[in-house]
């Protein structure tokens, strides 16, 4: 009897336990709803596309993600990338969760423009974070315009790359066809600057932020130059292309007799729209209130600015990051 009376004691326990941990049949979660604002767990892995091992992306990328990996609970592994395209591809098809990307390429994508058929629209802004520069360089004191590239052997990027186009815009204004006019060639950084080292081609784009180590490599080996770019004809490529921006690189950024005028877009920072927003408030917030530590250990970090960061109007801005510029008092793009 003492058995039966502790036995039944036991299950209205039991009953009253699980009624009380029940939520109401109208209130209870989607089996698979993300949580909303759910904190960034210990567990958060990220995936960050950058580009090659020659080029700002992957030193500045890697020094983000080391960072933001050793002062919140998220784990950010920074990846080397096959350009900007690529990143993007490789975003949408779930393969990484950010990716850096150059501003004109991220307009192609989220319009389905040029490098794109379709519209992409699986990613959001995470920050814009500094300006890369259009360098078109040679080791040739001969080739002092734009103009001079005429007939002449040029890495103009992989094809279909945002350095591609960026080479299709520069020659253009110059009335220069890059499959006519020029001798295209389609090489990674850090093989142009090998090419150019061996006398193999005699100019190459590169669209990085200045300075980029395969040119500072490069200019340990002889002299380098940057071809200019004339007002006039930057003029009319801002009119053509308002993504552009007028950019002067210093001298003394690879040693050069002097200054270069040139073009540049905005280096972005692109995550996933399905990324949490605290993991996202966490990596921007992370950043850009630590300026001054992360330039300790990249030039680049000198120049992040939440005015530059939260400038993009043509694509929106993921949540976690619209959450931190508002608490900053900046409205973006949604």
């Amino acid at each position: 009897m003492k058995k039966t009376v502790a036995l039944i004691a036991a299950l209205c326990m039991i009953f009253a336990l699980c009624a009380c941990g029940s939520a109401p049949a109208d209130k209870a979660p989607a089996a698979n709803a993300p949580a909303a604002n759910a904190p960034a767990a210990a567990s958060d892995k990220l995936t960050f596309v950058t580009g090659g091992e020659t080029g700002t992306y992957y030193a500045f990328g890697s020094v983000l993600a080391q960072y933001v990996s050793n002062n919140t609970g998220l784990t950010i592994t920074a990846l080397t990338g096959n350009g900007s395209k690529a990143n993007v591809e490789d975003m949408d098809a779930g393969d990484a969760q950010l990716a850096f990307c150059q501003s004109d390429v991220m307009s192609y994508a989220y319009s389905g423009t040029n490098l794109f058929e379709n519209p992409v629209k699986s990613f959001s802004v995470a920050a814009a974070l500094y300006m890369e520069q259009v360098q078109i360089v040679t080791m040739n004191p001969d080739i002092k315009t734009v103009a001079d590239l005429a007939g002449k052997n040029v890495s103009v990027g992989a094809v279909g790359s945002g350095v591609y186009f960026n080479a299709v815009d520069v020659l253009g204004v110059y009335g220069l066809d890059i499959e006519k006019d020029i001798k295209p060639v389609y090489q990674s950084f850090g093989d142009s600057a090998e090419s150019l080292k061996d006398g193999k081609i005699d100019a190459a784009f590169i669209v990085a932020g200045a300075p980029t180590n395969a040119i500072t490599d490069l200019s340990t080996t002889g002299q380098v130059y940057l071809v200019s770019i004339d007002d006039a004809h930057i003029s009319q490529l801002i009119e053509l292309s308002p993504y552009y921006s007028a950019y002067t690189v210093p001298a003394a950024t690879y040693n050069m007799p002097e200054d270069a005028q040139t073009v540049a877009v905005a280096a972005v920072v692109l995550v996933r729209n399905d990324v949490s927003e605290q993991a996202v408030y966490d990596f921007v917030s992370t950043i850009f209130e630590n300026t001054a530590t992360i330039t300790e250990q990249h030039a680049k970090g000198g120049e992040l600015s939440l005015e530059f960061a939260s400038y993009i109007t043509d694509v929106p801005y993921h949540a976690g990051a619209a959450k931190y510029f508002a608490e900053k008092g900046i409205t973006v793009a949604k």
